[in-house]
This record gives structure tokens, C-alpha cells and sequence, in this order.
């Protein structure tokens, strides 16, 4: 049995969950032979995992395989590069081993764009990823109580972008042009399925897959200088 402690349910409310659940129920291209793999239910969200009152959060596409085995988002290969800086960014060793990783990213708050692995695992399309984004937004407003996210590639970045209007999009193709674009930040306005809304602090960095040849390597240091910055007061 998995340890309640890591997964996705105690940060949501019953009545979120179940809204995340029914929509999944009639959402196509959710990957259920990899949920059967591993006997895990394809309705239940990977999702708003960590610690709500973390100054410091991590936004990114959405599970893979490893994430709907361990029930925990950021587990797989991209989320060990991320883990194994934030242990060595606190503790000034390299990191030990798997538990460890999963230790050390519940100081952290953690979510996704959709909290469901995609056939393929291929991005969630624009359509499916604006069914959700009301939910997904109402997590990082009411659940998560930081300000300061950092955003993994380019398709968690324009989520923000979703469901609003023109100008913002304008706003954020303007600052992903930018060469130092991972090393500024930009600040946005959240608005939840409620209607309320608070700004958070995007710090953008490259998706950290080896597929992703042009900044793989370069991921590493980019993220230490964003914790550098971002989370002086955890060493």
C-alpha cells in the first residue's frame, strides 16, 4: 500500500476531488493500461502534493509512468534532476537514494497542467488542458499558499495563458522570446474555478528531459541559480 502521506488526496478537499474525478471520467486519452499496470485508479488526480504553505512550488506538464506507479508527480527521470538539486542545494551532499528523493520534496509544493498521465505521454492537448485549468488554477489560489513557482518548459508556461485573454498571451510569447528568459521571472494574476484570484511569481526553466537535446545539460546549473535565489533560508 502506498503511503498516504505522499499522495495527492490530503491537499485536496472532498468535493475538489471528486470534481477532478468526474471529469476524468468523460475525458478521452488517459492512459488506463499504465494505471492497471500498477493498480491504480485512473480517476484519481496526481496532483498538489508537498507542502501548501511551501514559499516555493514546481509546476509542470503532467505524469508519467513513474508518477502513477508512486502516486507522487515529479518522481520519474526529469523530476530526479529537479529532486536531486533541491538535496544537494539543502544539505550540500549528493543525493542517496529514491526515498530520499521523495523525502525531500515534501518541503516543496508540487502540481501539473493536467493531473492525469496521457496516452504516449505526449502533451495534453489545448482542448484538454482548458477543461482542467479552472480546477488546476483553484489549486495553486486556494490550496498552495507560496508565491514563487517554477515553471518546467514551455507548455506549463503558456498554461497561464489558458481560458484568458489575448493580451496576456501576447504578454508571455513576448517573454519567452527573451534570451535570459531563465533567469527572470514574471509575475501573473491566478484566477480559480471560485473567481477569486492572487499573483504568483513564474520563474520559467527548461523542461528537464533528455529528450529536450538544446538545455539538458544546461538544466542542472540553471536550476541551482534558481534555488539560489529562491530558497536561501533551506540551507
Amino acid at each position: 500500500m502506498p503511503d498516504p502521506t505522499l499522495s495527492s488526496a490530503p491537499l485536496l478537499g472532498d468535493a475538489q476531488r471528486q470534481t477532478f474525478r468526474e471529469l476524468a471520467a468523460t475525458t478521452p486519452g488517459i492512459d488506463v493500461e499504465v494505471y492497471a499496470r500498477f493498480g491504480r485508479d485512473p480517476l484519481e488526480p496526481i496532483v498538489a502534493h508537498g507542502d501548501p504553505h511551501a514559499a516555493l512550488g514546481f509546476f509542470g506538464r503532467d505524469p508519467g509512468r513513474d508518477e502513477v506507479q508512486h502516486l507522487e508527480p515529479f518522481i520519474g527521470a526529469g523530476g530526479q534532476l529537479v529532486r536531486r538539486a533541491l538535496y544537494e542545494h539543502r544539505h550540500g551532499a549528493p543525493l542517496p537514494d529514491f526515498e530520499a528523493s521523495r523525502t525531500i520534496g515534501r518541503d516543496y509544493f508540487w502540481a501539473n497542467t493536467v493531473p492525469y498521465k496521457p496516452l504516449g505521454n505526449k502533451a495534453w492537448s489545448t482542448s484538454i488542458k482548458k477543461r482542467f485549468q479552472p480546477l488546476m488554477a483553484e489549486v495553486l489560489v486556494d490550496i498552495w499558499r507560496g508565491d514563487d513557482l517554477i515553471v518546467l518548459g514551455r507548455e506549463a508556461f503558456f498554461w497561464f495563458a489558458l481560458n484568458r485573454d489575448k493580451a496576456l498571451t501576447a504578454a508571455l510569447e513576448a517573454f519567452w522570446a527573451r534570451e535570459d528568459r531563465y533567469e527572470q521571472s514574471y509575475a501573473v494574476a491566478v484566477r480559480g474555478a471560485s473567481g477569486r484570484e492572487r499573483e504568483i511569481r513564474l520563474h520559467p526553466l527548461p523542461h528537464p528531459s533528455p529528450l529536450n537535446a538544446t538545455w539538458y545539460r544546461r538544466f542542472p546549473a540553471l536550476l541551482r541559480a534558481r534555488l539560489d535565489a529562491l530558497d536561501r533560508g533551506t540551507r
